[in-house]
Parts: structure tokens; sequence; C-alpha cells
């Protein structure tokens, strides 16, 4: 067992473990990519409890999985992604300090290519997770009650307003005047009845 506390082999289990937990929050399926990040992030464990880590490294490591679950739930969500995939690598290359406390344990070279690849893998990943998500949610129209949108026209009798990547007809009750944030707080067929965002949060 003692193969498993090398900082290069652990520094692949870990990121593994958070990498597979990703593309199960982003790809919900059989449990398999759950399981596999289970045995992953518990063979890094074994070198987090016997080596020396950056406590501060593991914490962004964690921190890295709410971004991304608030950013595969919804469209133009980029930004939180981005910050995703960057905790996520930068938390696990410094996990494992260097002999002088400082720098990292991980071959620089190995963790160039590693965290190359998993963050263009979780990037295309999450994407399509958003993707599908706004497919769904164009063939179920009850699927966008309680969603917010913006207004294209100045919505009142009549009107369209976007929500995710689609253009739907609308109305509302009071008038809302165009590029207002509205929410869709039911449906009269294809017709989404919105009103403003800031009159419903009140």
């Amino acid at each position: 067992m003692a193969f498993l506390l090398d900082p290069n082999l652990a520094y692949l289990f870990l990121l593994g473990g958070f990498f597979l937990a990703m593309l199960a929050i982003a790809t919900p399926g059989t449990g398999f990519l759950e399981v596999l990040s289970v045995i992953s992030l518990l063979l890094g464990g074994i070198a987090v409890y016997s080596l020396s880590v950056n406590w501060w490294a593991i914490l962004l490591l964690v921190l890295s999985i709410a971004p991304f679950v608030y950013a595969v739930q919804k469209p133009k969500r980029e930004l939180f992604l981005a910050i995703s995939i960057l905790l996520l690598v930068i938390g696990s290359v410094f996990i494992f300090p260097g002999e002088d406390g400082f720098g990292i344990s991980v071959s620089p070279v190995l963790a160039g290519v590693v965290s190359t690849v998993v963050a263009w893998f979780l990037w295309l990943a999450a994407r399509k997770a958003i993707d599908a998500t706004t497919a769904n949610l164009a063939h179920n129209p009850d699927g966008l009650v309680g969603m917010t949108g913006e207004a294209r026209t100045t919505i009142h009798k009549d009107g369209s307003v976007q929500v995710g990547n689609e253009l739907w007809s609308a109305r509302s009750e009071h008038p809302i005047a165009e590029g207002q944030i509205v929410r869709v707080v039911r449906r009269d067929g294809f017709v989404m009845i919105v009103e403003n965002e800031s009159n419903s949060s009140t």
C-alpha cells in the first residue's frame, strides 16, 4: 500500500474522484460514475491521511462542487463553471506541499497535462448537460413555470420572452418594458404568463 503515498498517484486519485463526481452530477445515470468516484476518493484519502497536506487546497476541492452544480442547472452560467474548474485544478495541484512546505510535490508536467484534459472534459460535459436541460424545457412548457427570462419586446396583451435558449409568446397583467427580467408564473397553452421579476420577488 506504500505506493498509494506517492503524491503524484494520490493527486490522480483525488482529481479523478472529484472529476467523476462532477461528471455524475452533469450526466446522472446508473450510479457507475458515483461508485468509481467514491473508490478513487478513498484511495486518494489514504495519502491525505498519511502525508502532509494543504488544508486550504482540500477546501478549494470541496468548494468546487457548488458552482459546478449551479452552472449545470441553467444556461448562461459559464462564469460559475469556469470558477468551479479553476478551484478544482488549483486545489488538486497544491494539495501536497513540497518538501520545504511550499510549492508542490506533484510533477508540474503531470499536473499541467492532466489538469488541461480534466478541464476540457468537464467543460464539454457541463455544456452538454445544459443543452440537454434546455432541450427538455423546449419540449415541456410546464418546466418553464417558475423560471426567469428576458422580455424581448414590450409585454402586456402580447409580446415575446426568451427563457433559456427558446423564444416564447408571452403576456402579462401589467406592461413590462423590453429588456426587463421576468418570471414565468403560469402558461396558457404555448403562451407564457409572466410578471416583472422585481415585482415577484417582493
